[in-house]
C-alpha cells in the first residue's frame, strides 16, 4: 500500500453549540485527518504529541484504524493542547473561549523511520517552522505535499509560511484566508496569485458552500451536500483534507481530473463529520454508508444538457 505521513495536532477539545455543550472530548487537526484517510487503503502515520493524560482508548482508536502511532510522542507528566470554542446560530462563525497550547508550545516533529519515503504528506495546521520541519526529514521528494493552513499563522507567522507554500503541491484555505493571503477580493485572481507563491493546486473551501479547486487555467466546483442538520462543524475541514489525501494516496493518480474525485470524497466525509459532535460520527462511520453518500453527490451534480441555444426537446 501508499503511504502518507499526517501531522497535526492530536488534542482535546470543548464545543458548544446552540444544540448543546461537551466536556473535554477528542479533537485536533490530525485526529480528522487520520480517521476520514483511514477509509482508504493507505498505509498511514500520524506524527504529534500528547500528555500523559491523553487517554489510551483513544490511541488504540487510530490503531484499530490500521493508523500507525509509533510518531504520537507521549510527555510524561505533560498535559495535551486543549481548544474550548463556542458557535454562533448559524454555526459559520465561532468564538475561541479557551486556548491551552501545553505539550505543542514546544512540539519538535520526529518522522519515522519507515516513513520518510512517504508518497503523500499531509501537513495539518501547526506553525509553518513545524511544517517545515517535517519536510527537511524525508529521505526524497513526496509524489505530493498537501499544506492546510489558517489565517492564525498569516497574523503572526506570515514569512515562514510563504517558506512552506514554496514546497507544496496542494493548499486548501478557506475564502477568506485566501483573500487575506493575497488581498485579492475575487476567489478566482486569489488561486492565481497562490498558484505562482508555489502550489501547482489550490482547493479554496467555502464551507455549506462547497469548494474550489484551480490549476492552472482550470477551475472545478464541488457543492457542499444539503444537509437536514448540521450539528457541529468542528474538524469539517480536517476530514475533508484527510479525505483527499487518502484518496490521492490510494489512487496515486495527481492529474487534474482526479483532484476533482478528491474533492468530492473529501466533501462526502467531511458531511458526515458534522453531523454529531467531535469525531462521534467519523468513530462509527461504515463504508457503505461513504459509499450511498457519494451516489447522492453524484445525483446531485450529474445532468444530461442539450448544447446549443436552439435545440428543442423532440
Amino acid at each position: 500500500m501508499n503511504k502518507l505521513l499526517i501531522v497535526g495536532s492530536v488534542a482535546f477539545d470543548a464545543i458548544e453549540t446552540p444544540f448543546g455543550k461537551t466536556d473535554k472530548i477528542l479533537g485536533g487537526a490530525g485526529t480528522y485527518i487520520g480517521l476520514a484517510s483511514s477509509f482508504f487503503k493507505v498505509q498511514s502515520a500520524i506524527v504529534s504529541i500528547v500528555g500523559e493524560d491523553f487517554p489510551q482508548e483513544y490511541i488504540d482508536l487510530f490503531s484499530n484504524r490500521g493508523i500507525d502511532v509509533s510518531a504520537i510522542e507521549v510527555v510524561k507528566g505533560g498535559k495535551t493542547f486543549f481548544w474550548k470554542g463556542r458557535y454562533h446560530n448559524d454555526l459559520n462563525s465561532r468564538d475561541t473561549l479557551e486556548t491551552q497550547l501545553n505539550v505543542l508550545g514546544d512540539f519538535q516533529p520526529i518522522v519515522p523511520q519507515n516513513f520518510k519515503d512517504a508518497d503523500v504528506v499531509m501537513l495539518g495546521n501547526l506553525h509553518p517552522l513545524v511544517q517545515i520541519s517535517v519536510l527537511d526529514q524525508m529521505d526524497a521528494a513526496p509524489k505530493l505535499v498537501v499544506l492546510d493552513t489558517m489565517n492564525f499563522w498569516m497574523d503572526c507567522a506570515l514569512p515562514e509560511l510563504k517558506e512552506v507554500i514554496k514546497r507544496v503541491d496542494v493548499i486548501t484555505v478557506n475564502d477568506e484566508e485566501a483573500r487575506q493571503l493575497t488581498g485579492e477580493y475575487s476567489l478566482v485572481k486569489a488561486a492565481a496569485k497562490i498558484q505562482k507563491m508555489g502550489p501547482e493546486f489550490v482547493v479554496i473551501k467555502k464551507g455549506e458552500h462547497g469548494a474550489l479547486l484551480f490549476h492552472d487555467k482550470q477551475v472545478f466546483y464541488a457543492p457542499a451536500l444539503p444537509l437536514e442538520e448540521v450539528f457541529d462543524p468542528t474538524g469539517a475541514g480536517d476530514t475533508f483534507a484527510g479525505g483527499f489525501a487518502g484518496y490521492i494516496a490510494q489512487s496515486e493518480n495527481l492529474s487534474f481530473k482526479n483532484m476533482k474525485n478528491a474533492i468530492i470524497y473529501g466533501s462526502t466525509l467531511a458531511s458526515f463529520c458534522v453531523e454529531e459532535f467531535g469525531t462521534q460520527r467519523m468513530e462509527r462511520l461504515q463504508k457503505e454508508e461513504v459509499l450511498d453518500r457519494l451516489q447522492q453527490f453524484k445525483a446531485l451534480t450529474q445532468f444530461d444538457i442539450s448544447l446549443g441555444l436552439d435545440n428543442e426537446e423532440e
